[in-house]
């Protein structure tokens, strides 16, 4: 079945995550998506090692669906490879700084100049126009600006979260803007670039803090997991792990008091609402706390659930694996790679699709594993090839 972007080329030249994942999502939908490297290989391809060769989980991962190039667009022949590419794409990714797109005649000026119509996706930690814009900076920078991590552990130690989930969201964003884009191409016939900033999303996921902040003044800390605009919301230990629990609103607050066997709680004027129970955060977790602890995680999980109560189990990644939700709904799909020494869980584009599946069709390539099949396609011979091999071009 013919994908949703079927006969859409993308010249992926993104590095880490925020290009490259802008890029899979693009391919899972039935992009043409060209991973282009250096001829040794992006760094995030060898980042967290789990092949016998030393390729990296994340790039098995953000790779799949694409083919493989390895370009040098520094060299002259190199260049025109690249100029080529660029006349046969619908849509160019590349997260990196604007001095660097210019140096690599990847910036939209440059592009535009050689396909009018063409469509830039560009990735940079702090954006444009302020005095940290050329600023190289990861997922980690962005939590730690945007008051996120701030937020997180406790007020003597601030605490990120370790999945970079800002570079996920960001590469989501622009994935986004790239199909609005395109329509916005079929409409009129123009490209454009859409300029994607790690600081901007995690400022706009941390939006309703910084509104509360600059509207009232409040000067919240963090206080690890205890939720502080509801409660009981928090992690607690069962006799035999940990859950956590979120209350909100008066029904469900009205159902947990029940549950624990405190109905009387419900009518305190000082739980009266929301915002009161957040401020009182810390004596309902203790309450809750102390509740679990007398009861194995199954036995939480099961009240909880009758009484319509949100509560989940922590789980490590093994076991988040193998959750029986987490099997039934077939999220993870085995995706055979030369060097892997067993089938590697990659997870499948998160949305589902009921007339045009966005699927896993193919794995992640090795280095330079379609060169020679994409410079065929642009009309270089076999012996050509070889020279742009030789000259380090290709």
């Amino acid at each position: 079945m013919a994908g949703i972007l079927d006969g859409i080329r993308v010249l992926d030249f993104g590095r880490y995550i925020a290009g490259p994942f802008c890029g899979a999502l693009l391919a899972d939908l039935g992009a043409d998506v060209i991973r282009i490297e250096r001829l040794d290989g992006g760094e995030d391809r060898y980042i967290t090692p789990v092949t016998e060769d030393g390729i990296g989980s994340m790039f098995l991962q953000l790779a799949r669906n694409k083919r493989g190039l390895t370009l040098n667009p520094k060299k002259p022949e190199g260049a025109e490879v690249q100029r080529r590419l660029v006349e046969t794409a619908d849509i160019v990714i590349a997260n990196l700084t604007q001095e660097v797109l210019e140096s690599l005649g990847l910036d939209y000026e440059s592009l535009s100049k050689i396909k009018k119509d063409i469509i830039l996706v560009t990735n940079t930690a702090f954006g444009q126009g302020g005095p940290w814009s050329d600023r190289f900076g990861f997922d980690g920078l962005a939590q730690a600006m945007s008051g996120i991590m701030y937020m997180s552990g406790t007020p003597e130690q601030p605490t990120r979260a370790s999945a970079a989930f800002i570079d996920f969201n960001t590469a989501t964003l622009c994935a986004f803007g790239a199909m609005a884009a395109l329509r916005h191409r079929d409409q009129t016939g123009e490209g454009q670039e859409i300029q994607g900033t790690l600081l901007k999303t995690a400022l706009n996921i941390n939006g309703g803090g910084i509104i509360e902040q600059t509207a009232l003044g409040v000067d919240r800390v963090a206080t690890l997991n205890r939720g502080q605009t509801s409660a009981p919301a928090d992690t607690v230990k069962t006799k035999d792990g940990w859950v956590m629990c979120l209350v909100i609103g008066p029904h469900q607050f009205k159902r947990w008091c029940e549950v624990i066997g405190r109905p009387e709680l419900a009518e305190k004027p000082e739980y009266s609402d929301d915002l009161a129970r957040g401020e009182r955060a810390e004596e309902l977790s203790a309450i809750l706390s102390e509740w679990c602890q007398e009861r194995t995680t199954e036995e939480v999980l099961a009240a909880m659930e009758q009484a319509k109560v949100p509560a989940g189990p922590v789980l490590s990644p093994q076991k988040a694996h193998d959750h029986p939700h987490v099997q039934a709904i077939d999220y993870f799909q085995p995706v055979e790679y030369p060097t892997a020494k067993q089938p590697l869980t990659v997870p499948k584009n998160p949305l589902h699709f009921s007339k045009t599946p966005a699927e896993i069709r193919s794995r992640a390539p090795q280095l330079g594993e379609h060169t020679e099949e994409i410079l065929g396609e642009l009309g270089y011979s076999a012996e050509e090839i070889s020279a742009l091999r030789a000259a380090r071009a290709v």
